[in-house]
């Protein structure tokens, strides 16, 4: 392999090459300073006349009189079944004191599109534990659903209890859970690990964690080494995968650093204009492939700068993806975990992987009724601002009144608390329960007699609240 001496520019993490034979897209690069220490790189661009190549250490001490060795070999993931449990750097190395990982095979970490004909439908249930993800906006196998969050606010404890809790139901289905974090702090990253520990979650997870003061180029390898390690696990060992990524605004940050250090004509608000095809390359995959076993499921999360969600990061995710979960800081200042605002939460999936043979049979039509419920709740806050509450009348308290209970009993719950779905179900009947039947307006009577607490087997024979007054 030749070494190039032909440095003629240094920009960012960027090194810029003049006059070297053919090389690939993507090719490693191993770059050798004066003072003979030694960096790892990787081919960003290439022309007739020049070849970009991004560092990955980063790069001071580079100069002109630095040497090129391309290694005509690209970024590979080693895969193997040994994966789980294992804490790994957003480059793939591990860094929990433990062996390196001996390959069952090497594979690029670019990955393939899934064709269009051979998806299969994303159907099927996955439990999170958390009622407002599990009732309201239900997370099925092969789908990608986002949570939108706002800076500081509790998102990365909702990713650490979603892959401490997250399971599929059936016998013999296996779940796994892929976790990475990109541009975290140490005590993020110390956090992270000493739960997945402590929780024993673990043992059924393959966590990358890429810092804050990892280069920015390693951040745009991080999600496409999860997603690598997913399909490896899903297609070759038939396991259901459940794909965190964390924190995607970081990623596209990276992505405009990288961009800016091209040189390139930036796009709205400074981002590249390929940054949509860019994050499809990433969501896209999620998903079923017929005839094989094992799924892959993504939930990533982004924060949104000033809790805009017109910002071009979730602005972009959302026409990718198939739904979102938004976190309010209104809620979040009332003291409620997790803040989650289920109205303008959206799950495009959701119906496909609930109802009868998959949650409950009551489902579908519970849901409507919750958030009907719940939104007329929020509206009369409004009028209850303008009026006061003693200008309600007794059916608009009750709503009032259904609003902030469903808040303070239903979305919130333990940061350790693992609900499963019944039980969620059933809290949502009980509080319900506190609205005249005849307000009931989305559900059939067949299963208003089935699971309101009213016609439970073996509970009292009492009118719901308001249902006396009302009569």
């Amino acid at each position: 392999m030749k070494e190039y001496k032909t440095i003629t520019q240094v920009a960012g993490p960027l090194v810029f090459v003049e006059k070297t034979e053919p090389v690939a897209y993507g090719e490693l690069v191993t770059l050798t300073l004066p003072d003979g220490s030694t960096r790892r790189g990787q081919v960003l661009d290439t022309s007739k006349d020049i070849v970009i190549v991004q560092v990955f250490e980063g790069t001071r001490g580079v100069d002109t009189t630095s040497t090129v060795r391309f290694t005509g070999d690209i970024v590979k993931l080693n895969c193997s079944q040994d994966m789980l449990g294992r804490i790994l750097s957003g480059s793939g190395e591990p860094i929990d004191g433990g062996p390196k990982i001996v390959p069952e095979e090497r594979r690029p970490i670019v990955g393939a599109a899934i064709n269009p004909y051979a998806r299969q439908y994303p159907r099927e249930f996955i439990q999170t534990g958390i009622s407002a993800i599990d009732g309201m906006n239900t997370l099925v196998r092969g789908q990608k659903l986002p949570i939108f969050s706002g800076s500081g606010l509790p998102h990365n404890d909702i990713a650490l209890q979603v892959a401490r809790q997250a399971k599929v139901r059936g016998e013999g289905e296996e779940f796994a859970v892929i976790f990475a974090a990109m541009g975290i702090t140490y005590e993020e990253a110390y956090q992270f690990m000493k739960e997945f520990e402590r929780t024993g979650a673990l043992e059924r997870a393959v966590v990358f964690l890429n810092l804050a003061n990892d280069p920015a180029i390693e951040r745009l390898l991080t999600p496409r080494m999860a997603l690598t390690a997913a399909e490896f696990l899903a297609y070759e060992y038939d396991l259901h995968i459940l794909v965190i990524l964390t924190d995607m605004t970081n990623y596209c940050e990276a992505l405009r650093e990288i961009s800016a250090a091209r040189e390139e004509v930036p796009g709205r608000r400074g981002y590249p204009g390929y940054m949509y095809t860019d994050l499809a390359t990433i969501y896209e995959r999620a998903g079923r492939i017929r005839g094989r076993k094992g799924t892959i499921t993504q939930m990533p999360i982004l924060t949104m700068p000033g809790d805009d969600i017109t910002h071009p990061i979730p602005d972009l995710t959302g026409y990718i993806t198939e739904g979102q979960i938004v976190l309010s800081r209104e809620l979040h200042a009332k003291g409620i975990y997790p803040p989650i605002n289920v109205l303008p939460s959206l799950s495009r999936l959701m119906k496909e992987g609930i109802g009868e043979g998959y949650t409950r049979d009551d489902h579908p039509q519970w849901n409507d009724q919750m958030y009907a419920a719940y939104a007329e709740g929020v509206d009369l806050r409004g009028l209850v601002a303008i009026v006061g509450e003693e200008a309600l009348s007794e059916r608009d308290r009750l709503f009032l009144k259904f609003a902030d209970e469903f808040e303070r009993r239903f979305v919130q719950q333990g940061r350790y608390e693992d609900r499963d779905i019944e039980y969620t179900l059933d809290l949502g009947w009980e509080l319900l329960s506190m609205l005249p039947e005849r307000e009931l307006t989305k559900v059939e009577r067949k299963f208003i007699e089935k699971y309101h607490p009213k016609y439970k087997k073996g509970a009292e024979a009492k009118p719901a609240e308001g249902e006396a007054e009302a009569s």
